[in-house]
């Protein structure tokens, strides 16, 4: 049996146990609040898991530990610093996102703007879902690459066939059960890899451990080298598309209740935090190791420092086993966020779609099947879009700037804000939604392979594909056409500000608006 067989068979056996989880829910199942929200009984463990799970992808650490190498601590803002502070921010805003009666968010939008909203920002998640789903099978596509030199397909097909059944079968319960267990898995990798890199490091040069982490210089060590202005930007960029996010907030909803939510959010940012100051000691370790990466400079040394953890790995002619164990401790990462991203784009597929508008009365057994043909649209789709975004960190990027810029002011507008109206809602998220897409192909087509992008070499507001100035235009829009309108009827607002009163008598756009689809029966 050679070694990829011996990984197979291993596969085999997890998913076995996956699908198990999967079943054992599966008989739980029977309305759509324990389908799409777990029943509402999560606790706080469960929930911070699940919800560290879910944002650390395979392709997602390999990249983080590339940015490391070549950039240092300054480089967390691209990517870690948002992940860890908008769990944070979440936190905060559980109880206002707990005492809604929803369980999607374009459902939620239905219910605060009418229906104009439901069906655009039901397609755009879905579309984020599986941009981010990208991401996962790139990172899995490295990993079996390298260690096995196995076609991106078949690792697309491994990924999406084993999150297809499990999944389905059991709804988020199974997502938020079998997360768990996936993170431990990614975590225990990642603290073996931290010391495993330190100790080949160490007999590579004959210094410490404590002696390769001071002769790193202090600038790799400062987390604001890249300057206080791109720290902003960065953060203003990236935080809001990730707190708008479709899959932590069903978490929240599938909570048992709000200090559950809460607490679970804030378990959910110390785990990712863990495991992100992991990656920088494998980082500081890898530099030594591979001196000539870093000195190629970012981003042409991208192509080299992501793989590089796989790299050492290999070179470390581990014996097939451990390889094979590696193997499977990263392809449970990648299924932890694809089986993520696959049941939030599904959930609005399934319900925010075809029951919303094709099959109000579908029943349980109907809308398990089209989750499950849902599920493996988005699969299908996340491996075709792998092979047109070859970055693992700018197919995530471009997800969240498309959500910042889109739907970002609708969603938190019309929680906080009560002359935020339906007319102002979709323009902004039209707006944002076309403006950011334009300015993402413009950049893409105008940069060189391996070049900085070229809007930010026009000016540093034009970074990450000039989010931030898609984001001021989509929120401009979303306050002036607001207040040119007719307030919303009180009883529209009545769920999102019940403490308030409400002075408001009408609603241009969805007085006509109907309740929350209807529940569906066995």
């Amino acid at each position: 049996m050679n070694g990829f067989h011996l990984f197979l068979v291993i596969l085999g056996i997890y998913l076995i146990f996956l699908v198990a989880v999967g079943i054992h829910f599966n008989k739980k199942d029977h309305s759509p609040s324990q389908f799409w929200l777990a029943g509402k009984s999560a606790g706080t463990l469960s929930i911070g898991f699940s919800a560290a799970a879910s944002w650390l992808t395979a392709g997602g650490m390999l990249a983080v530990i590339g940015l490391y190498m070549l950039l240092g601590l300054g480089s967390i803002w691209s990517f870690v610093a948002p992940n860890i502070i908008a769990l944070l921010v979440i936190a905060f805003f559980v109880k206002k996102i707990k005492s809604l009666p929803s369980i999607t968010q374009p459902e939620l939008l239905e219910m605060r703007y009418g229906n104009h909203l439901r069906l655009p920002v039901a397609i755009i998640i879905t579309v984020v879902m599986i941009l981010f789903a990208v991401a996962d099978i790139k990172g899995l596509s490295f990993v079996l690459e390298i260690f096995y030199g196995l076609d991106p397909v078949y690792s697309a097909l491994i990924v999406g066939g084993a999150v297809a059944v499990y999944v389905t079968l059991g709804g988020l319960s199974a997502v938020i059960a079998t997360d768990t267990v996936q993170f431990l898995c990614l975590f225990v990798f990642t603290l073996i890899m931290a010391i495993s890199t330190l100790t080949g490091a160490s007999q590579a040069t004959d210094f410490s451990v404590g002696q390769l982490l001071s002769n790193t210089s202090n600038d790799w060590w400062n987390p604001l080298s890249v300057g206080l202005p791109m720290v902003i930007i960065f953060t203003l960029a990236i935080v809001p598309g990730w707190i708008t996010e479709q899959d932590p907030w069903q978490r929240v909803w599938a909570a048992k209740n709000e200090k559950s939510a809460r607490n679970g959010m804030l378990l959910g940012s110390l785990l990712i935090s863990i495991v992100f100051a992991c990656c920088a000691i494998i980082a500081v370790a890898l530099n030594v190791i591979y001196p000539d990466i870093a000195q190629t400079g970012f981003p042409m040394g991208m192509a080299q420092a992501e793989p590089a953890l796989l790299t050492f790995i290999m070179d470390s002619h581990l014996p097939p086993l451990t390889l094979a164990l590696c193997a499977i401790a990263l392809a449970a990462a990648a299924m932890s966020c694809a089986d993520t991203f696959a049941a939030s784009g599904a959930s609005c597929l399934a319900r925010d779609i075809y029951q919303r508008y094709l099959h109000k009365d579908a029943t349980m057994q109907q809308m398990r099947t089209i989750n499950r043909i849902s599920v493996l649209l988005i699969v299908i789709c996340a491996t075709a879009g792998s092979f047109f975004i070859h970055s693992i960190i700018d197919a995530i990027h471009i997800a969240t700037f498309i959500a910042s810029a889109s739907y970002f002011f609708a969603l938190m507008g019309g929680l906080y804000w009560k002359r935020a109206t339906g007319r102002g809602a979709v323009a902004s998220l039209w707006t944002g939604f076309i403006v950011q897409t334009g300015l993402i192909l413009f950049d893409l087509s105008k940069t060189a392979p391996m070049a900085p992008p070229y809007l930010e070499n026009i000016h540093p507001l034009l970074m990450s594909h000039g989010v931030i100035v898609s984001m001021l235009i989509s929120g401009t829009v979303f306050i002036v056409v607001s207040l040119a309108d007719k307030p919303c009827d009180e009883k529209k607002l009545t769920p999102f500000f019940a403490k308030e009163k409400s002075t408001a008598t009408t609603c241009n756009i969805a007085d006509d608006l109907p309740q929350v689809a209807s529940t569906t029966q066995n």
